[in-house]
């Protein structure tokens, strides 16, 4: 039998002919980066609207074109003052605060793998805030200074507290879950407490324990901005051990993680994101968990796309909702801590009944 020797070889039967692989998955990496980035600055783009609509919509509604005036070209109008005055520190701390909750609830999420870890679930807040009262009452204290490193002193010791409660490393998201609740109902009853006790602190708590934005003022926003971009950089910064994280912990050694750095990183991120957040504006919940969950629709479980998301979504959320509470009881207002907990309750109802939650 003659076999031509310039002829090419026979194909093995069975074997695919495809392109080379590494970089049909370096396309397909880059093509789902571009959309991740494209989705991000159209988030921006709908942060830019929401920060808007929270400067223009009031108990008097200010046209946009006053709003630009205000913001640039300020000429001591009444407008550009409750501009420049009221409503400029409510729309940049809206921003601040719901950044710092996003990418807590994000960051908490990753580094417990408990998908319904939440600074409010989880006690943080009710740590900050239960801190807060006591200086108040015990302390005197009535400075946002003082506010600040109580609040923070308080998420710290919380967030051990519940850790070492729902059983360290060998935590579930049950458990962990289970132990925030608690830990969150002893604090709530010694706030009460301490509030019904002391009537010159229930005066100056009542509206910042239920989350409320209205009493910003521009030195509020100064004074916590360092925590709160203090506490992002780290959170940032720890995207990709995260990512090796949620693998296991043997898993991720395996790919060179250092566990107890992330996990000491990412402890100070969050108390400083929470603790600062709710100095300012006082408690409030479900945002650090609800939009988490929506991010991840959009990017994946990767945590370098995550935070970033969560960081932009998260304000919307906020000021979306604070704007609702102006609306909904013109000219008085309804705080935003309450709006958030009427449209975070179904949601967190609707996630525990999902499957794969039940079975955690």
């Amino acid at each position: 039998m003659l076999v031509d020797r310039h002829s090419p070889p026979a194909p093995v039967t069975g074997q695919q002919v495809t392109g080379p692989p590494a970089v049909e998955r370096r396309g397909s990496v880059a093509q789902a980066n571009a959309k991740r980035a494209a989705g991000l600055l159209a988030a921006v783009g709908l942060l830019a609207v929401v920060a808007l609509a929270s400067i223009a919509i009031g108990a008097k509604d200010i046209p946009v074109d006053q709003v630009w005036h205000g913001l640039f070209h300020y000429a001591g109008t009444d407008n550009d003052v409750v501009i420049r005055k009221l409503r400029l520190p409510r729309t940049v701390l809206g921003l601040l605060v719901g950044a710092a909750l996003g990418v807590a609830g994000a960051a908490m999420q990753a580094l417990t793998r408990n998908p319904l870890a939440d600074p409010g679930l989880l006690g943080v807040n009710a740590g900050a805030a239960a801190a807060v009262v006591s200086a108040i009452s015990f302390f005197g204290v009535t400075s946002m200074s003082g506010y600040v490193w109580f609040a923070l002193g308080g998420a710290a010791v919380v967030s051990a507290l519940v850790y070492v409660i729902g059983g360290s490393r060998s935590a579930t998201p049950v458990r962990l879950a289970l132990a925030g609740t608690a830990v969150t109902a002893v604090l709530q009853g010694w706030t009460t407490a301490v509030e019904l006790s002391d009537n010159a602190a229930l005066d100056r708590m009542r509206f910042w324990q239920v989350g409320s934005l209205a009493s910003a003022d521009m030195s509020t926003v100064r004074y916590v901005t360092p925590f709160i971009l203090a506490g992002a950089v780290l959170a940032l910064i720890s995207g990709r051990p995260l990512n090796a994280v949620a693998l296991g912990d043997d898993t991720a050694r395996g790919l060179g993680a250092k566990l107890t750095r992330t996990r000491v990183l990412v402890m100070i991120s969050i108390t400083l994101l929470c603790g600062a957040a709710t100095a300012a504006c006082g408690p409030i919940v479900f945002i650090g968990l609800m939009v988490p969950h929506v991010v991840r629709g959009i990017t994946g479980p990767d945590m370098r796309w995550i935070l970033p998301y969560a960081a932009v979504l998260s304000p919307v959320l906020l000021l979306g909702a604070d704007v609702v509470g102006r609306l909904i009881t013109r000219p008085a207002e309804l705080q935003v801590g309450i709006v958030t907990a009427v449209l975070g309750g179904p949601v967190f109802i609707a996630l525990v009944r999902r499957r794969r939650m039940a079975e955690l």
